[in-house]
């Protein structure tokens, strides 16, 4: 049997699904932060087991989709930097910018690689000793220790041809963002599984004490889901909103802390522009003063590169990305979803990403007729 098979038992599922009815008395709007629960929630068909009482809606869980055209304009100035090595994740190389992607400036003539990890980056400045390498560090609080290693790894070895541009962002100011402008109303929260590893449960409580709502902490599999629905729908039908870890197995109420203390060492908070949002104050990591060496924003000046003279960044045409990670619109409500808009040709980073909302729809269902 494999590790896996207890958290999909069909038989388990359905006394959960019929829990979560016999409870449900109000409609509710739940919203996965997560782009991997939106994902597992579409393969498994989470909604069809579900009353027409509750609604789910995707969130901002996506780290590449949420990276703004800004940033990513900057990434691809970088990357026409003369002798630079740009190196990232696979997901980031087909992400539009406002005028090219990665994928097309590596056409043009840029050397932009695909890595695993921050590791890997690494190696590959090891082994080009005479150019500098940048890697584009992409991620939530997951993602950020690695980058934090790789760093504290570079010093140790003495490299001083890698550098990092951080675009690295913090979960709950987005999700304390959704709440505030009231665009979406929220009656709970699914908290994303590998996130809350490294932060800890305890970093949601300001939910339930700040905004009386719930927050129902789940892994990846259907029965992490749906008990962490059922959760959510109890905390909301007895009033009595809380942070519920259904995902004990890997989270804790502390969360990481070595993994903690390494982001907090290596980086330091600041405002972020995220796609959809703006700037969100303090929900982004850049690199710390001490280790401004190892930043590429400041390694690099890429103006003489195209950026300055180039118009402001944009959205791409027609594109309702920003919308839908803010929950605001379903997937297939979006006009070029399914149409202009596919995983093979893709306008928006919803679409491309292996974790976007547009891609779980149209890989899973919800195409419009």
């Amino acid at each position: 049997m494999k590790l896996t098979d207890r958290f999909r038992d069909p038989e388990a599922a359905r006394a959960v699904a019929q829990a979560i009815r016999a409870r449900s008395t109000r409609p509710v709007r739940l919203m996965e932060f997560c782009g991997g629960h939106t994902h597992a929630i579409l393969r498994f068909g989470i909604p069809s087991l579900l009353p027409e009482t509750v609604e789910l809606r995707s969130g901002p869980g996506c780290p590449v989709c949420v990276t703004s055209a800004g940033d990513l304009d900057h990434a691809i100035a970088l990357a026409q930097v003369p002798d630079v090595i740009l190196t990232t994740f696979g997901d980031m190389v087909r992400v539009p910018g406002s005028r090219t992607s990665l994928a097309e400036a590596k056409a043009n003539g840029a050397d932009v690689r695909v890595v695993y990890s921050p590791l890997d980056a690494l190696q590959v400045a090891q082994r080009n000793p005479d150019r500098p390498v940048v890697f584009l560090g992409v991620g939530f609080e997951t993602t950020a220790p690695m980058v934090a290693s790789a760093v504290l790894t570079a010093e140790d070895e003495g490299l001083d041809n890698f550098t990092v541009f951080s675009t690295h962002k913090l979960t709950p100011p987005a999700t304390l963002a959704i709440l505030s402008t009231g665009e979406v109303a929220l009656d709970g929260v699914i908290g994303p599984g590998h996130v809350t590893t490294i932060i800890g449960s305890n970093a949601w409580r300001f939910l339930p004490q700040a905004h009386h709502m719930g927050c129902a902490i789940a892994g990846f599999e259907p029965l992490d889901l749906l008990r962490a629905i059922l959760a959510l729908v109890t905390m909301i039908e007895e009033d009595r909103p809380a942070v519920d870890n259904t995902y004990a197995r890997s989270v804790r109420a502390e969360g990481n802390v070595p993994a903690q203390q390494a982001i907090e060492h290596v980086f330091e908070v600041a405002d972020a522009e995220w796609r959809g949002f703006g700037t969100l104050p303090a929900s982004g990591l850049q690199i710390a003063e001490r280790y401004a060496r190892f930043d590429a924003a400041r390694a690099f000046s890429v103006d003489d590169h195209g950026r300055s003279k180039a118009p402001p960044s944009r959205e791409p045409p027609g594109c309702r990305c920003g919308d839908v990670l803010r929950g605001e619109l379903l997937p297939p409500e979006c006009p070029l979803f399914a149409k202009g808009c596919t995983p093979q040709s893709p306008i928006g980073p919803c679409m491309v990403s292996a974790e976007g909302a547009c891609a779980a729809y149209y890989k899973y269902g919800g195409r419009p007729a």
